[in-house]
Formats: structure tokens, sequence, C-alpha cells
């Protein structure tokens, strides 16, 4: 989540109405937009999405991945088995993920649990972006603003990546 201001005043912010949205993950309630990324093996930015809050993490599954990608390794939400076949059939991309918390139980092979070991390398990357690139702030003045910001931010990470 990346709030463009804290909820309670979300009625008054000006900057990003109309674009900005009410989402909820398991932190809470945030006002701004979401950050979808994919991250390779060596944590190099892939793909970016930037969505409203409200827009659900399976709907931008598909504009995460590209033509060289043969394995997605996701949170619990892309392990739906109609996700998995619908992207099998779509794009012949395997879909891993962990059980989902209502599940019993889950079979998965030893390179599978692997793949689910390096998931963390995703939620470093945001972290890294989050407390060393400024992605998150309040400061920007317009949409424009938020956006600049946000690829500043990317784009540092991404230099970082690379060297």
């Amino acid at each position: 989540m990346l709030p463009a201001c804290k909820p309670i005043r979300a009625d008054r912010h000006r900057v990003a109405a109309g674009v900005a949205q009410f989402g909820k993950n398991w932190q809470g309630w945030h006002y701004g937009f979401k950050l979808h990324a994919a991250v390779d093996h060596k944590n190099r930015l892939t793909a970016v999405v930037f969505t409203p809050a409200n827009e659900h993490d399976n709907q931008i599954m598909e504009k995460l991945i590209s033509d060289k990608t043969n394995v997605l390794v996701g949170d619990s939400h892309y392990g739906r088995s109609v996700m998995r076949k619908r992207f099998w059939k779509k794009h012949k991309v395997i879909v891993i993920a962990p059980p989902h918390h209502t599940q019993k139980k889950k079979m998965a092979t030893e390179w599978q649990i692997k793949l689910l070991k390096l998931r963390p390398k995703v939620e470093a990357a945001f972290g890294i972006l989050k407390e060393h690139h400024f992605l998150v702030t309040s400061f920007p003045r317009s949409v424009t603003g938020y956006f600049v910001q946000y690829l500043r931010a990317l784009l540092g990470y991404q230099m970082g990546a690379i060297s």
C-alpha cells in the first residue's frame, strides 16, 4: 500500500481525489494506491503496476508476467485453482503459492518449497523501496508528483540492484 494520506483525512484530501481509493490489507485500511511488482531471482524489478488501493492483487497478475516468465511465485491470493489453471492454459506459466489460511493441506515438491522460500525477496524489495528510497511520502502536491516520486524511488532501487 502507498498511502496518499491517513484514512481519517481522505474526505478532505484533494491532491489525488478521484484517483486514490480505500483499500484494506492485513495492516488495516489505507487511502491511496497499491504497488504491484515482480522481482526476479536477483532482486531486480521485472514488472511494476500502480493501481488504486481497492484493486485486488489477482486482477493485476497478468500485467506482471512477460513472455519470458515460466514460474510465478506469489502469496496465497495467487494460488487459487482457477487462476493457476488459467495462467497455465493462456501463458504456460506455473503459479506457486503457499496454502491459503483456510486450506487444511497442500502438497508441494521440494523445488516448489525452495521457490516459496524465495518469496521474502519481494517483501525485502518493498522494504528497501520504502525505507531507503523513500517510496512513501506525503510531499507530492499532484497525482503526477506522486508518480514522479514513485518512479524516482523505483529507478534508484533498480540502479542499485543492477550494480
